[in-house]
């Protein structure tokens, strides 16, 4: 399973085992990564970046955070480092809350009750995206923590930051987080006033900003649907790949622009729109792994 990118290379994670395996798919050259230290706990995401390349991998649950990080110039991991909470965060989750990840349940607008622990599908269960730090060969990784809210891990200053939520807890959402143009978004597929609205935040000087917003046109398609949403950024564009069992549909964001556009169908053999898991990767045949 793809679980990252960097520089042409796609680092790919065994389900039932948890090997790593880094491999060019142009050329199929590949390489087992070795065992990571074995520390017993939880695996949160996974990130993979820098050239020469590395793969870190963030454990545990917050607040105790630890990263263990495999560099492919020494073909080895160095020690688990846990990481700091960044001195400035303030936001209302960590606050209220210590800093955990627990789950909080509410009733939703039928009367179900509604749990806030997130469930990924196993395409995205450990992703994460990366944006380069002001360190060189260093980066920043944004990933969703279990309850929803956006972590972001810095590799060079060995600290994380659990950025505030951009809706209500009882608010009913579906969220993912995109990197595009060197910096780092969250996409956003929810409900208000009977209608949908999928919209991409980004988050500066300690608050969420839209950046952009599919047409209401275009969204109200959504609304009902309990549609799921998964990510992924390349250059100025987010593709967003929506998958609910009434509707299916993969939709393509010029950031810059504010600028959307629906992709075609994808249908299989049997004449039915598939799940769409979206992973992108920079095609280059002379990378070795």
């Amino acid at each position: 399973m793809p679980v990252a990118a960097s520089g042409g290379l796609v680092l790919y994670r065994a389900p039932d085992t948890g090997a790593l395996t880094v491999a060019n798919p142009l050329t199929g050259a590949s390489r087992a990564l070795p065992a990571p230290p074995q520390g017993g706990q939880q695996l949160q995401a996974i990130a993979m970046y820098g050239a020469p390349y590395r793969v870190a991998l963030f454990t545990g649950e917050l607040p105790d955070l630890s990263m263990e990080v495999f560099d492919s110039s020494k073909n080895s991991w160095e020690g688990s480092v846990s990481l700091a909470r960044k001195s400035e965060d303030s936001s209302p989750d960590a606050l209220a809350h210590g800093g955990g990840d627990g789950t909080v349940y509410f009733l939703s607008k039928s009367g179900d009750v509604v749990a806030t622990n997130m469930q990924r599908s196993v395409s995205k269960q450990y992703s994460s995206v990366v944006v380069p730090s002001s360190e060189r060969g260093e980066a920043v990784a944004y990933f969703l923590s279990h309850s929803g809210t956006v972590v972001a891990c810095d590799t060079a200053r060995r600290t994380f930051e659990e950025l505030p939520r951009i809706l209500p807890v009882y608010f009913e959402y579906s969220i993912d987080v995109v990197a595009c143009g060197g910096a780092a978004y969250a996409v956003v597929l929810s409900e208000y006033l009977d209608t949908a609205s999928l919209r991409v935040w980004g988050f500066a000087d300690g608050a969420w900003r839209q950046v952009a917003a599919m047409p209401p046109a275009m969204s109200h398609g959504l609304y009902g649907k309990k549609a799921d949403i998964n990510c992924v950024g390349h250059g100025d564009r987010v593709m967003v790949c929506v998958s609910s069992g009434e509707a299916n549909g993969c939709f393509m964001c010029d950031v810059s622009s504010n600028q959307w556009e629906e992709l075609p169908k994808y249908i299989n053999g049997d004449g039915e729109a598939e799940f769409l898991a979206s992973f992108s990767f920079e095609p280059r045949v002379e990378i070795t792994v």
